[in-house]
């Protein structure tokens, strides 16, 4: 089965998503700066031909950005919204939770440490086999 990452963690898809919010943010600067210097020139009547007729193209430029800026976040609510549409892989249950098992263990747990204690430690410990121990510490 292969394995594709999550639309969170896809590159391509955050890439399309910034750069279409920063070609919205670009052509609105675009357009709100020229219309701006076009209607303060306008009306202070110091306009020129390049001001209005340039102006105007370069305000038209703007809406262009912000337009393929708004097509942009469209097409990654698109790919969203197909990603969502995409089969997982079933969650396998490897066995079911016995609930009452768990109550018994949790009872018999602090008995069993109380008979731990209980026993004498000269009795549960091993014997020392001298020749073990003197090659672990030539070591």
């Amino acid at each position: 089965m292969p394995t594709r990452p999550r639309l969170i963690r896809s590159i391509p898809f955050w890439g399309l998503v910034v750069v279409s919010v920063a070609t919205i943010a670009g052509g609105w600067y675009i357009t709100t700066d020229k219309l701006g210097s076009m209607t303060t020139t306008l009306t202070d009547g110091s306009a020129t031909g390049v001001d209005v007729y340039v102006g105007q193209s370069i305000a038209q430029l703007g809406s262009i950005l912000i337009g393929a800026g708004v097509i942009g976040v469209l097409l990654a609510l698109g790919v969203a919204a197909v990603s969502t549409l995409r089969p997982h892989a079933p969650v396998e249950v490897v066995e079911p939770i016995d609930w009452n098992s768990e109550a018994e263990t949790a009872a018999e747990e602090p008995q069993a440490a109380e008979a731990k204690t209980d026993a004498a430690p000269a009795e549960a410990a091993e014997p020392v086999d001298a020749e073990a121990e003197a090659s672990v510490a030539a070591r």
